[in-house]
């Protein structure tokens, strides 16, 4: 069935616009000068479908009922809006439109534009220009708003308790090696915030779920931007009243002003992604990892979407030619298909520790490769691997030479002090010279992939410079700068990596095949990451890794493997070079490669995912699945963590009633056959034989 996306203007007076998607429908309205929300319908209703009795929302129930929130010299511009102009523009994949409007209380224009795809998201940004000759300051932003819903409880029960109506579930904690900690929590009759990278740490993902647990109404968002977020839920509630009303706001933060627009200049707002469905988290995912797949991640793949297996080593071991000469031995073996050398590579032999300091050489040490770093990749590739090197291009060490050469390069906090490391890239000669760099890199170093790091605390991301945050102008230059790279080198993957998981935005995203999501890779965390990080990003998109980096101290081997195994996998080695590697091990882990490989990879960038135990924190188990859409086969991975062990029932979401089915639990290898409805009704029982182990099941169907 084609997908079904349309844009139904309604002129007037008060001209309405009603975007439909799918069954999702989103309206706003342009009244007496401002552009409110009018609400969300899930069944694919337009608003006024009954002429008479329109279901829009009363936007004087609403403190904030804007559909955008723009300030500029101290003055909001959200009403006094002038309608100029509304142009759609449909395409085989999806629909455009661009409603421009001009302020009558600042000399700006407006344009507001949105993208529909048939998915039940949504794209919106906006456009501000400035039309006059003299700066102006934006102190506010943001990008979407409004009314969501009125909700009569009295129409569903007669004991409402007020809290328990609504649940957001967001990444509860916003710290480095925390990433991916979903959970549910109950909506308090307040203005609810939930912020990540400005006023909390940058490994927060910028996401938001609001679900109505009277009605099954699921809402859902993300923000693709690397700075400041801040989602604002405005629950206005009270006991002995039967109707309530939500709304939201979904803010670009920062110090102010957060920019100076020049004259004549336009900026382009981060995008949010929003959506409307009824249905829980699964349904809610497996939406917006489509439209993610259909309208983000645009770019050329580069053999992205088939999730080649990387595998690299960094300062956590020697780096000697002849240690990484002996990893791509074991590498190769294992079933690796790309080796990448990680952070070190331009440290003088035993200094890999001290890789920070070193940040900006990007030049191979010659004492460390004395004949060049070319020996290594060539090594590489005469074992069937493809080559990558890891950058952090947005820093500079001590030893690198650019505080002697550019101290102007260096962001300025607002207490005037230089940053050690943190390079400016507001400043156009320093974003120019970190492209030119990667590709120097790229083309001198014949990469097969770039991995590309950034160790900064958040809070370097708001310096001052010309009296504006730098925020806006370094994050906009960094995405334009890889956005030039993957256009010039398209058959170069390229890896994403921030400190672990501290920017895995879809703003980021956009020009890269893949992402690190943390560096802590050991159990039980890495398995709560893993399952929360993939409702941010599509499986295929999260890199976790096996072995190294703290993941073999933790869990049975098994565990550590399965982690991966349903995303993208990362293998790091089993034994020191200089010993023999356990046959046992080995035989385990090509096994489980040769699942991937042949089992899984065909099907995962294309793959539904289910959280059966979404909210990990109150399950002593963690069960994640993925299925082809078409339902002929699929994976299911069983974690029992800390303290937990014994027998649990599984039912695979992905199957289908209709179709019969080969079912593989992978511990004892031994196939039964069930059909879908057995799984659906009666499940698979599955027995974990400890605490920190596992089960793979594995389903196929038969004829």
């Amino acid at each position: 069935m084609d997908k079904f996306f349309d844009i139904y203007f309604q002129e007037g007076s008060n001209p309405v616009f009603c975007y439909r998607s799918g069954k999702t429908v989103y309206e706003e309205m342009l009244y007496n000068g401002g552009m409110i929300s009018c609400g969300w319908n899930a069944a694919g209703y337009p608003l006024n479908l009954l002429a008479k009795c329109s279901a829009r929302l009363d936007k004087r129930r609403f403190t904030q009922p804007f559909s955008f929130n723009i300030e500029l010299d101290g003055q909001s511009v959200d009403f006094a809006l002038e309608f100029i102009d509304f142009k759609t523009e449909k395409r085989d994949e999806n629909i455009k439109s661009v409603l421009t409007l001009r302020s009558k209380i600042k000399p700006v224009i407006i344009k507001v534009h949105t993208l529909l795809d048939g998915t039940a998201m949504l794209t919106r940004y906006l456009e501000i220009e400035n039309i006059s000759d003299k700066e102006m300051n934006l102190s506010r932003l943001s990008v979407m708003g409004g009314g969501i819903e009125t909700n009569e409880n009295d129409r569903f029960t007669d004991s409402v308790k007020i809290d328990e109506i609504y649940s957001i579930g967001y990444f509860a904690n916003d710290g480095w090696a925390c990433e991916g900690g979903f959970a549910w929590r109950k909506l308090p009759p307040e203005i609810t915030t939930i912020d990540t990278r400005y006023s909390r740490d940058r490994f927060r993902h910028p996401l938001l779920f609001i679900k109505n647990n009277l009605t099954g109404k699921t809402w859902f968002m993300q923000i693709g931007w690397s700075g400041g977020v801040r989602f604002n839920i405005d629950y206005n509630a009270r006991s002995g009243r039967d109707t309530t009303h939500l709304g939201f706001s979904a803010e670009i933060i920062a110090h102010n002003p957060m920019m100076i627009l020049k004259p004549n200049e336009i900026f382009v707002t981060p995008e949010i992604h929003i959506g409307h469905i009824f249905g829980g988290l699964d349904e809610a995912v497996n939406e917006m990892n489509s439209h993610i797949r259909k309208s983000v991640l645009t770019m050329s793949e580069a053999e992205g979407k088939t999730a080649l297996i990387n595998c690299g080593m960094g300062a956590e071991h020697d780096m000697t030619v002849e240690t990484s000469k002996a990893y791509i031995e074991q590498f190769a073996a294992m079933g690796g298909e790309i080796f990448t050398v990680d952070a070190g590579w331009v440290c003088p032999p035993d200094k890999e520790g001290n890789w920070p300091d070193f940040n900006g050489r990007n030049i191979p040490d010659a004492e460390r490769y004395p004949e060049g770093i070319g020996e290594i990749s060539d090594y590489a590739r005469e074992h069937g691997l493809k080559f990558g090197l890891w950058v952090d291009i947005e820093s500079a060490g001590r030893y690198s030479g650019i505080h002697e050469t550019h101290p102007e390069w260096f962001s300025v906090n607002p207490f005037g002090e230089e940053s050690p490391k943190f390079l400016d890239f507001s400043i156009p000669e320093v974003s120019q010279w970190a492209e030119s760099e990667l590709a120097r890199i790229i083309t001198e170093y014949n990469l097969d992939l770039l991995r590309v790091d950034h160790n900064v605390d958040y809070t370097e991301y708001f310096g001052m410079r010309n009296g504006e945050c730098v925020s806006f102008r370094h994050i906009n230059a960094v995405y334009k700068m890889y956005e030039n790279l993957k256009k010039r080198f398209p058959d170069v993957i390229f890896e994403n990596c921030a400190g672990g998981g501290g920017r895995t935005d879809l703003g980021m995203m956009k020009n890269f095949n893949h992402s690190w999501v943390s560096d802590n890779q050991c159990a039980p965390s890495s398995v709560i990451i893993t399952n929360g990080m993939t409702m941010a990003l599509p499986p295929e998109r999260v890199d976790r890794l096996f072995a190294g980096m703290g993941c073999h101290s933790f869990g049975t081997l098994d565990l550590q493997m399965r982690n991966c195994m349903l995303g993208h996998i990362s293998l790091n080695v089993m034994s020191p070079a200089t010993a023999v590697y356990n046959s046992e091990q080995m035989e385990f882990v090509k096994h489980s490669i040769d699942i991937y490989k042949n089992f899984i990879r065909p099907f995962l960038a294309e793959s539904k995912i289910y959280h059966h135990t979404p909210d990990v924190s109150k399950n002593g188990f963690c069960i994640t699945e993925i299925a082809s859409p078409d339902a002929s086969r699929g994976a299911v991975a069983v974690f029992a963590l800390a303290g937990v062990n014994g027998k649990i029932n599984v039912c695979p979401k992905g199957a289908d009633q209709s179709k019969n089915y080969k079912i593989t639990l992978d511990n004892d290898g031994v196939p039964f056959t069930a059909s879908g409805r057995e799984l659906h009704q009666n499940g698979i029982t599955v027995d974990i034989p400890c605490a920190m182990s596992s089960e793979l099941i594995l389903f196929e169907e038969i004829q």
